[in-house]
């Protein structure tokens, strides 16, 4: 029992000391994240102390600075977008055998160009052609019984049973021999519509089941490019929006718009789908081609726009760039100008607040100024 008793007070002790030792750590964790913000705050008041020391030591300013300035102006600003897709046949259709059986041939290639009707493979059907002669014999004996028995019904010689009897059997091998020559008249194949061959599925010699594809057609004079588009712009899309479409592979670029939006969103990769239609009456654009699409994502009338290169930013995450002010004597001399960043697109920026029209940015020289540097401003 006190064994027992001494075990548990040990077991205790070990636990208070860890759950003390736990303690301490997040302490120190806790004092270390608040010495950091603390720090970083003290590092901001000691450069905005160093600005001032320099904007009112005299010697500091006594030599100026070569740096090329450029005044700030008013601008449209366009943000844009660019997605991959790929042109699709607009319409693609498969010629198939509606009976199946084994392909006497096919007389059509690959990229060949066919118009809608032509008669593009044949199926075996002698043993559909060897019913229906055996047919046409049966039928010809049902004919003689069936004339022979509706002579003796006219001359009320025999029972009505036998001439009906015979009359069926005649009408049921004419409905027979009637379905049979339409599936003999099934053996050929015709392109449903005018087009390329794409794939051909089966050749000479195959068996194919019914309403197993032969040949892929597809219509080259109607295609479309199509593309899936991140879900974040699904508010930017419009029905009708104009894109600029670029193809790589035949160095050509384009207008077109959007003339479809899909319903859904991919759960997969978060997308949804765009189509754009295609003139194709040279025949340039291929189905699977590469596309690179361009669609203006925001826009802005007028806005101040300047290089993402000429912003700088202090310790405590505040981004400012140095612009060119005007010192009670008339002297030039640089100052941070704190500022608001909006959009940005392909190495410009458009500044929210802090700079306005007029303003005189520093583009060249900017990474050597401290506030207060006396400038010798190269417009």
């Amino acid at each position: 029992m006190i064994k027992y008793i001494i075990f548990i007070i040990i077991a205790s002790i070990l636990i208070i000391a860890c759950q003390v030792e736990q303690d301490m750590l997040a302490s120190k964790r806790l004092e270390i994240k608040e010495k950091t913000v603390l720090l970083r705050t003290l590092q901001s008041e000691i450069n905005i102390l160093q600005e001032e020391v320099e904007i009112l030591s005299p010697e500091k300013k006594r030599d100026s600075v070569m740096v090329k300035v450029d005044s700030i102006y008013i601008q449209p600003f366009v943000r844009k977008v660019n997605i991959q897709g790929s042109v699709i046949s607009d319409e693609t259709v498969y010629a198939s055998s509606e009976i199946g059986g084994r392909i006497l041939s096919v007389n059509v290639k690959e990229g060949q160009q066919i118009s809608r009707g032509t008669l593009v493979a044949t199926i075996d059907m002698e043993t559909v052609q060897l019913q229906i002669n055996e047919m046409k014999t049966t039928l010809d004996l049902a004919m003689t019984v069936y004339e022979r028995q509706k002579i003796l019904w006219d001359q009320e010689i025999g029972s009505e049973i036998q001439y009906l009897q015979a009359k069926n059997n005649k009408e049921r091998l004419e409905n027979s021999l009637a379905t049979m020559r339409k599936q003999l008249s099934k053996k050929n194949i015709y392109a449903p519509i005018s087009g390329v061959v794409n794939k051909e599925f089966a050749s000479a010699g195959e068996v194919a089941g019914p309403g197993t594809p032969i040949l892929e057609i597809l219509d080259s004079r109607k295609i479309k490019v199509k593309a899936d588009v991140p879900e974040q712009y699904l508010a930017t899309i419009k029905n009708g929006q104009q894109v600029k479409l670029s193809f790589p592979a035949l160095n050509e670029e384009l207008f077109s718009k959007i003339s479809l939006i899909g319903a859904s969103i991919n759960p997969t990769n978060r997308t949804f789908e765009i189509e754009m239609n295609l003139n194709n009456v040279k025949g340039m654009y291929k189905p699977n081609l590469l596309t690179e699409i361009e669609f203006v994502d925001y826009t802005k009338d007028e806005a101040v726009v300047i290089p993402l290169e000429l912003l700088q930013e202090e310790v405590s995450g505040r981004k400012y760039v140095y612009v060119s002010k005007k010192d009670n004597d008339g002297r030039d001399i640089a100052a941070k100008a704190y500022i608001t960043l909006g959009a940005s697109y392909e190495g410009s920026v458009v500044i929210e607040d802090g700079l306005t029209a007029g303003d005189l940015i520093v583009t060249e020289g900017g990474r050597s100024l401290v506030a207060g540097n006396y400038l010798s401003p190269n417009m």
